[in-house]
């Protein structure tokens, strides 16, 4: 875990970096997910510090120009991460969008992040998330309707599409270009695929090729020497990560700044996040936010799958603090590279 701090890779992570006009602090992202950037991870994350810019949980464009703040469960803030805060939304139509990113570019955000790269089945029938891929022209309606909206920086996170060539996407990243989109965070796998397959890294190339605004990749960044290799072969601007930011939220700190986490520093995350759901979340949501997150938590293990299974097995979270702390010990054998197998879902 302890890899040694790389200076060129915090160099490169650290260079200057403006979001239409916009000054953002790295080039190390938190990747737009659904379900895990929620405000208690965040908090934790912040924490740890070295994290260029956050983005929230996917919420629903339908549902957040009516949505309370401070009860929602995805489409909620604290007050000082708003000015580095992008809000993901996902949407079929301009109809849903515009309402939508009127009510984020009023409370405060960075900027509003439109997701086509989520293919679960849920989301593509509605004809929203990745399924917008499969329509280029529904796709740039929606974000001319967007932009024409709104002054605040505009991401688009997408994948290669539902085809394996990437000619296609180049094209539509050029297009989405035109259509006022200020950055673009590309995920180079076809829609459809759980992660059975690894991502196509020069395709990421592709799309920073084809379009002058900023590119952040996305996709099996693990450990520090992943981060590095993107940056070197791709061109891309930033990398975006996921996955991993909720295995080891520190290594945006790590790889930035060279900030080394203690030998309790599972234990204490796993606890620290627990306290955070309990206090902004009832009971039951906080228990099922938590067991969301224990797949990528116990990926860190030679024997994660034994220590899933034990907070997956709790009924409340005093269970899981349980779990935590009789669990959790200095020197428990950790796997080189986070065992992918355990959440290729």
């Amino acid at each position: 875990m302890h890899s040694p701090f790389d200076p060129a890779l915090a160099d490169l992570l650290n260079r200057p970096l403006s979001i239409a006009g916009k000054p953002v602090r790295n080039r190390l992202w938190l990747a737009p997910m659904a379900g895990l950037g929620h405000i208690a991870y965040r908090e934790v994350l912040e924490e740890y510090g070295g994290c260029g810019l956050l983005f929230s949980e996917m919420c629903s464009a339908k549902a957040v120009p009516t949505e309370n703040n401070r009860v929602s469960p995805v489409f909620r803030w604290r007050e000082e991460e708003l000015d580095h805060l992008v809000c993901q939304i996902v949407g079929a139509t301009p109809e849903e969008m515009i309402p939508a990113a009127r009510r984020i570019e009023d409370e405060g955000f960075f900027g509003i992040d439109i997701n086509m790269g989520c293919s679960v089945p849920g989301i593509v029938k509605r004809n929203a998330g990745a399924a917008l891929l499969r329509e280029p022209e529904m796709a740039l309606r929606v974000v001319e309707a967007v932009r024409k909206e709104v002054d605040i920086p505009l991401f688009l996170k997408f994948r290669t599409g539902w085809s394996p060539e990437v000619e296609p996407a180049a094209e539509l990243a050029r297009r989405f270009e035109s259509a006022g989109v200020d950055c673009l965070v590309f995920h180079p796998r076809v829609a459809p695929d759980k992660r059975t397959r690894p991502p196509v890294m020069d395709h990421i190339r592709s799309i920073k090729e084809a379009v002058s605004i900023p590119v952040f990749g996305n996709g099996d960044v693990v450990v520090a020497e992943d981060c590095r290799r993107m940056l070197d072969t791709t061109g891309c601007d930033g990398v975006s990560v996921g996955r991993m930011a909720m295995a080891r939220p520190w290594l945006f700190a790590q790889w930035t700044a060279g900030y080394e986490p203690g030998q309790d520093c599972f234990r204490d995350y796993a606890i620290r996040l627990a306290d955070l759901l309990d206090h902004y979340y009832d009971p039951i949501r906080a228990l099922k936010r938590y067991k969301l997150f224990t797949v990528y938590f116990a990926a860190n293990f030679t024997f994660g799958h034994s220590l899933q299974s034990k907070f997956l097995a709790a009924k409340n979270m005093d269970d899981i603090r349980y779990v935590a702390r009789h669990h959790l010990r200095p020197g428990m054998q950790l796997a080189s590279r986070p065992n992918m197998n355990l959440y290729n879902t």
